[in-house]
Formats: structure tokens, sequence, C-alpha cells
């Protein structure tokens, strides 16, 4: 690794270097948090006396709100700076927390799971943060970092939390333990907002010059933005759709239809303020410095798409997996094979980064995909026969190209616009959650070999996509409050 790519995690003294460390972790509690129930589960199950239908309703509802709130969460990030909206993200969250805790009833359940899903996008806010301390040649293998080590949060909380509900002890040990999620993530609020700052000492933050959604600079970018918010909105009436009779049955089908009319007209809201935004820039045009092109933004949110989408999805079915397809495994034995997907986070996406960062943006993308690609189609050729370890090894062969992906999307994002990184990751961040959406849709309705080889099969065409890509290189402008125009390096 070049001298230049380099990175001394242990030089503590280092202001960069202090700064990655205490925003994973930061990004590491919000996963905790976001994902507490799941290892809980049991025990809540228990003590309410769910049904299997309520159950499925509080997963979904865990994620429901997550693809909104990271297209909000960008745009407050890019407005207000990172260190003041972790902070607060952490610190409002440990008092949701501390709701489902102490919820006595299912309806208590439900609402205070579906709020959790806001903090599923803290990741956005990291990404921002990161990008303003280290340079074009470290920022890859620095994101990869972030994101790794940020996402073993919830493997972290699988491991230890069922641990601290039996150490508690009592019908309410799984409150105690979620509780002290909910402490540690108010602490942790409070000393991010002491110890963070925005951006190295004598470097500005840049800002949109308004905020509600991104700035686009031709009139085709305009029509393609309001285009790509479209899968959005339809993975949010999906969602809806699960919660009704045809699924969960957690309302009726008026609230679905009611829920559904309310989404078409927030898009239409959603598309008058995206105008409003964007009106002087219609109308009398962007200069060629500060233009930027939006197939980057799109581009990147499609390869998300099928990278972090896919892999929240297999996460969610992997265990079922290896219990209906090797005779003789019980519960446990299938939850540790396919946790092995998401370990691979801590390598694989620092990885991805460094890829990036060394061998170039656009070729490894598709590179990464491309084996993605083949990986899940290796997948759908494992039945019964296979050997166990040969099975697991694919699968993590497999989860390595996923996560490696995820890690050289994101080192891309903070090169596009620097001003707009925060909403340009809540865009590429709430497309992660539509793939898991969508592939969690399509395995309802198929087995799982198909649903393998759809994920390779859609994986493929986003390879294809990723050819448009622009490799970024030489400098992006920046405007200052003061009008000042400051040039920034991006290769």
């Amino acid at each position: 690794m070049s001298t230049e790519s380099r990175l001394n995690l242990f030089n503590f003294a280092d202001p960069k270097i202090k700064t990655l460390h205490i925003t994973w972790f930061a990004f590491f509690l919000t996963f905790v948090v976001w994902f507490s129930h799941a290892p809980l589960m049991v025990f809540i199950k228990e003590a309410f006396d769910l049904s299997t239908a309520q159950v499925k309703a509080l997963l979904i509802l865990n994620v429901a709100l997550t693809i909104p709130a990271r297209i909000v969460i960008g745009i407050l990030v890019d407005k207000f700076g990172p260190r003041h909206v972790y902070s607060g993200l952490l610190i409002s969250s440990s008092f949701i927390c501390f709701g489902f805790a102490m919820a006595d009833s299912y309806a208590q359940l439900a609402l205070f799971r579906f709020l959790l899903g806001f903090v599923g996008a803290g990741f956005v806010i990291g990404i921002r943060m990161v990008g303003e301390w280290f340079p074009a040649k470290q920022v890859g293998i620095a994101e990869g970092i972030y994101g790794g080590w940020g996402n073993f949060g919830s493997a972290a909380g699988a491991m230890t939390l069922p641990s601290l509900a039996l150490m508690f002890g009592g019908d309410d040990g799984w409150r105690y333990a979620l509780a002290l999620t909910g402490v540690l993530t108010l602490v942790y609020g409070v000393f991010y907002y002491f110890q963070a700052r925005n951006t190295p000492k004598g470097s500005t933050y840049f800002k949109p010059k308004k905020s509600g959604g991104l700035e686009v600079t031709s009139k085709r970018d305009f029509y393609f933005y309001l285009a790509i918010n479209i899968p959005m909105y339809l993975a949010l009436a999906v969602l809806a759709w699960k919660l009704s009779p045809a699924g969960v049955n957690l309302f009726g089908e008026n609230a679905m239809y009611g829920l559904w009319i309310s989404l078409a007209v927030l898009f239409v809201v959603q598309t008058i303020q995206i105008y409003k935004v964007n009106k002087e820039n219609l109308a009398h045009g962007v200069p060629q410095l500060e233009k930027y092109k939006f197939k980057q933004v799109a581009i990147l949110s499609v390869a998300y798409f099928v990278t972090f989408g896919s892999e929240l999805a297999v996460v969610s079915m992997l265990p079922l997996f290896f219990l209906d397809t090797f005779a003789g495994l019980d519960p446990v034995k299938a939850g540790l094979l396919a946790s092995g997907f998401a370990f691979m986070n801590l390598v694989a996406r620092p990885t991805g980064g460094w890829f990036s960062d060394k061998f170039g943006r656009r070729k490894s993308l598709m590179i990464l995909i491309g084996g993605l690609s083949v990986g899940y189609f290796i997948l759908a050729q494992i039945d019964g026969s296979w050997w166990i370890p040969v099975a697991v090894a694919s699968t993590m062969m497999c989860s390595f190209f996923v996560q490696a992906g995820e890690g050289a999307v994101f080192a891309i994002v903070p090169l596009v616009k620097r001003r707009m990184t925060g909403q340009i990751a809540g865009m590429t961040g709430a497309y992660g959650n539509v793939g898991a959406v969508t592939y969690l849709t399509v395995l309802s309705f198929v087995d799982y070999s198909t649903f393998f080889l759809v994920i390779s099969g859609s994986a493929i065409f986003i390879f294809c996509a990723c050819w448009f890509l622009e490799e970024p290189k030489g400098q992006i402008a920046e405007v200052a409050a003061d009008g000042s125009v400051h040039l920034i390096d991006v290769s």
C-alpha cells in the first residue's frame, strides 16, 4: 500500500484518525440500537404472547422509516454539520429506545420500533464527516473502515444482548438490556458533541445554497432526479401492503389505501420543493466550474441497491435457508453458520474502499459487482447434497464481494459534490433499503434458488450501468458563504 493511502489507525494524536474512530463507534452504536430487538425477540414474544404475524410486523416496521429518514438526515447534515446531527440523533434515539424497553402493549412496541427506524439513517452522517477529514487518496479505505466497523454493531448486539438479558434475570431482563443500549447511546451522544469537529482546523465546511433537495445542474438531470425518487415511494408502498391484511395484518385495507394516498401527496410536495431548490439553476444555468453529472448519483444508488440491499435481504433469510437446506441442523447451528455473512463486513468493506483508492473507482466497483453476481449464482446451486463447509465458504466468498462493493460505492460518494455529500449519501443509502424491500418481496413469491438468481441477474444489469460511471478526476469547485471559490482534489 502506498504511503499516501496508508493509514496508521493507532496514531490517536492524528486528528483525522481520532475523528475516524469516534465516528465509526457512533455508527456502531446506531446499529446496536437499530437491531437490538432481533436477538431479544424470543423474550419479547414470550412477554407479550406475540403471534408470528405480529413479530413479522415489528421486523418490517423496523426498516420502514429508514428510507425517508436517510433522505432527511442527508439534508440536515449538509445544512447543520455532522457533529450536531450525529449528537442529536444519538441522544434522541436513546429516548425512543427507553420507550421501547418500557412498552407495556403491542401498540407501543410497534410505535417505538417504527420510530427507531430513524436511527438507521445514522450511517449517512459519518460519510460526510469522514469525507471532510480524509484526502481523496485515503477516503475509500477510511469510509470502508467507518462502514465496516460500524455495521458490526448489529452482530455485536446479537452476541451480547441475550447474555445481558439473562444476566439481569427475571421477566424484565430484556428490558434492562435494551435500556442499557439507550444509556450508552445517550452518554456517547454528549461525548461526540464535545469531541467531534466538522472539519480539520482551517478548512471550510461547504453548505448547499438551498435546503430541501439536491441541486442539479441541467434540465435533463432535474427530470432524472425526479424519476430516481419514484422507486423509494414504491418501496414504501410495498411496505404498507406488507402490513395490510395481504401481509401481516397490522392494519386494514382502508389504512393501506390511506397510506398510499399520503405517499402520492408527499411525492408531489417533494417534487415542488425540488423545483424550488433548482428554479434559479433551471432558469439561468450553472457556471461550468460548478457543474456535476447527476448520473453519478443515480449509478451509485443502484449499485448500493444490489450490494447493501442484497446483504440486508440475505442476512434476514440465510439462517432459515441453511435450516431448510441441510438436514440435521438445529436453529442455533444454522444461525452460527449464517452469521459469517455479516462478519465479513469488518474486512471486506475496508478492502473494497482500499481497492477503489488503489486501482480506480469505476474499475473496482465493476469488478466487485461482477464478483457479487457470480457469488449469488453459486449460492443458487446449493442444495442438500453439498458439503456444509463448502456451502459456508461459498457464502463467505459471496459476502466478500457484496460488502467490498459497498465499500467501493461509498469511496466515490464524497467525491461527487462536497457540499451535498450528505444528501448524496442519503439517497444512495436509501436505495440500499429499497433493494432490501425489493429482494425480500421477491423472496415471498419464489424459492431460495430463484431468489439468489434474481439478485445475480439484477447485478448484471447494474454492472452494465456502472460502465457509464465517470472516474472522479482533477478537482471539483465549491463556493464558500463569502463567495470565494475553492478547488478540491478528487483524484
